[in-house]
């Protein structure tokens, strides 16, 4: 099960919440079911694979050809033969071009031989509104890439219509401050497209549903529209170049194409975020409000991927960035094709007839399938040549395996020729190294060793890789509100992979003696990793420890009673799984003493459960107790709690850490 515990919506029979939790996925599920049936009603066709379980695929026969991009021509296409030919001129032949330089770069056997064993040379570099940047390569020499403080509209070399249609879409972002000759973009935006438009790989680790989520959805789609309609621009102008050759003569060589059509593919989590994608990329084509774009499947896809605002208890308190993350529709199984050209749009297109596919990690994984599975596929991901994760932290709440898998399977040669007309395949295709062209665009809100490792272990892009790297200087414990004294014990660790044992073991013989003591009730035990939270279970079972838990899988009714059970000291011991906090953020009261048995996934999760023990009205404040267990390897998320300059005394000193906060540290 994927988004583990989120379907539990509330906290049990007589919990004070009970009916104040996320909506649960059946209920999604059911809407878009009624949705599915009225549309056929409608007499939409609905058509499907029923080999791809839970996720119908959707055939639109009716479209097929007309989004075909081997039997259009530009002239159909845009209506204006001679103006969209000298935009072609213009933005496609221009050898200054982005899209150009990077598609017809010819690399060498040598050059690929050296991206896949010669290690990256890096430089640093600090840029006003990023910050201290990474630039690292293997093939290209790292040029210093600087910023521009104000951008052209011609120097972006953006296609037709994105030039106009850019600034509107854009405006709800911008303030009176932006300068007039930068009219468009945000600083953040700014430099972010700086890097995206060079096709570098981008590593962004400071991505906020709260502040800066949306401004970085809209850039990225700029991004991957303009890629889309400047590769199928050049199909359809080769097309029509094709069809006017006259008999007898040489044949050109035309190779513009993939192994497959599909060349953008976006990574989020919730149905939410493709409903966003989506919009911004219908408002990207649409030039005025009197030129509106034909949308195929509209209707179905506004059933599907929308939400009803009433399905929300008016009554629910969460925190900010909660609300933020899990607004709308928030089921976590989902993929559809989207198939663009410049007046129009079609929903729900074939994957082999799509430019960009939006996906979850789930959705994605159900149909790439595992070996030895017959119902399988994950050809369309071969010509992939822009890869966007955003909100990649999520996904570690949800199954990281997932993204792993994907990675495992983009950009292989296809099993198939699915139509494909070879004469047409770029080379870059043929000869396997799409990996080394792709660029992957990879957005989170923290530094995390499993998403850098996504970064830097399947990212081979040959122009190289920019990752923003900056220190966090104070910490959230500034935000803790309570007086309490932090006790961090530092274990040694022999290497990286002992340390899950080497923890445990640290566990059970320094820490839990001190707390097994009745003076010390009412501890609660916080466990980021679900293993350890089993291992931990097991243990304090086999020990007849007097303890309860509750994790993302508990059910409703046994949660109540876990944190009834603990309030009132029936129970001296809670284990609390992080993933629980994520899909939940409960105040569990009673708290007295708190161990983190690791450092939170999130920061702010820290001051957050350091927080809850202000929930207690006792007043017996002064005995509050918190330890926390690190190692050497966990400095990332050492510093995001403590700032940087206190992670360096503490990595170098062996000694365990006293901190006091006083709460007025805010």
């Amino acid at each position: 099960m994927d988004r583990e515990g989120s379907q539990d919506s509330g906290e049990g029979e007589g919990g004070e919440e009970d009916k104040n939790g996320v909506p649960e996925q059946e209920q999604a599920t059911d809407t878009a079911e009624q949705t599915l049936d009225q549309e056929q009603a409608d007499g939409a066709d609905t058509s499907c694979d029923p080999s791809h379980g839970v996720i119908e695929e959707f055939t639109d026969v009716k479209h097929e050809s007309e989004f075909s991009l081997e039997t259009n021509f530009m002239e159909e296409e845009s209506g204006d033969c001679n103006a969209d030919k000298r935009d072609s001129n213009s933005s496609q032949a221009s050898s200054e071009d982005p899209f150009k330089q990077h598609m017809d770069k010819e690399l060498e056997e040598k050059e690929v031989e050296k991206l896949s064993t010669l290690p990256k040379t890096s430089t640093q570099s600090k840029w006003a509104r990023l910050g201290q940047l990474t630039f690292s390569s293997t093939v290209e020499t790292n040029k210093t890439l600087k910023a521009d403080k104000e951008v052209a509209a011609k120097q972006l070399y953006l296609h037709k219509p994105l030039e106009s249609t850019w600034p509107k879409v854009n405006k709800q972002f911008l303030s009176s401050v932006n300068k007039p000759s930068d009219p468009s973009f945000t600083p953040l935006q700014r430099e972010l497209f700086c890097i995206m438009n060079t096709y570098r790989d981008l590593f962004y680790p400071e991505r906020s549903a709260l502040t800066n989520g949306e401004e970085i959805r809209h850039a990225y789609c700029l991004h991957a529209l303009n890629h889309v309609l400047k590769a199928n621009a050049q199909v359809l102008s080769n097309n029509a170049k094709r069809r006017d050759q006259k008999p007898g003569t040489d044949s050109e060589d035309y190779r513009d194409q993939g192994l497959t059509r599909p060349k953008v593919l976006m990574i989020v989590p919730f149905r939410e975020c493709a409903l966003r994608i989506v919009h911004i990329l219908i408002s990207l084509l649409e030039v005025n409000d009197k030129r509106k774009i034909d949308v195929s499947n509209k209707k179905r896809f506004k059933g599907e991927f929308g939400s009803d605002p009433e399905e929300k208890p008016p009554n629910l308190k969460r925190p900010e960035d909660y609300e933020a993350v899990f607004a709308g529709n928030i089921d976590d199984h989902f993929r559809i094709g989207v198939a663009i050209l410049q007046k129009s749009m079609r929903l729900y297109a074939p994957f082999y007839s799509s430019d960009i596919i939006i996906a979850s990690p789930l959705g994605m994984r159900t149909i790439i399938g595992a070996e030895g599975e017959k119902k399988r596929d994950f050809d369309f991901l071969s010509s992939i040549e822009i890869l966007i994760i955003d909100q990649a932290d999520i996904y570690l709440m949800q199954n990281w395996e997932h993204v792993l898998h994907l990675m495992k399977h983009i950009n292989l040669l296809p099993l198939d020729s699915h139509g494909v007309d070879f004469s047409r395949v770029r080379m870059l295709n043929l000869n396997n190294w799409s990996k080394y062209y792709r660029q992957t665009l990879l957005f989170s809100a923290l530094q995390d060793p499993h998403i850098n490792s996504v970064f830097n272990k399947h990212c081979f892009n040959y122009v190289g890789q920019v990752a923003v790297r900056n220190v966090p200087l104070s910490g959230s414990i500034s935000h803790v509100m309570v007086q309490l004294p932090h006790v961090f014990r530092r274990l040694e660790a022999e290497n990286l992979t002992s340390v899950v044992d080497t923890r445990f073991q640290f566990f059970i013989d320094k820490v839990l003696p001190e707390y097994r003591d009745a003076i010390m009730s009412h501890t609660l035990i916080y466990v980021p990793s679900y293993f350890d939270y089993v291992r931990l279970r097991n243990y304090f079972k086999k020990e007849q420890l007097n303890f309860t838990y509750i994790c993302e899988y508990t059910k409703k009714a046994a949660v109540c009673r876990a944190r009834r059970f603990f309030l009132k000291g029936e129970k001296q011991f809670l284990l609390f799984t992080e993933r629980f906090h994520f899909y939940k953020r409960y105040t569990i009261k009673g708290i007295r003493n708190l161990i983190f048995y690791e450092l939170p996934t999130y920061s702010h999760f820290y001051s957050e459960i350091c927080n809850m023990l202000k929930a207690t009205d006792s007043g017996v404040d002064a005995t509050w107790t918190c330890t926390v267990l690190y190692s050497k390897y966990d400095a990332q998320k050492l510093a995001a709690v403590v700032g940087i300059d206190r992670t360096a005394q503490m990595l170098q000193s062996k000694k365990n850490v006293h901190l006091f906060v006083t709460g007025e540290n805010e």
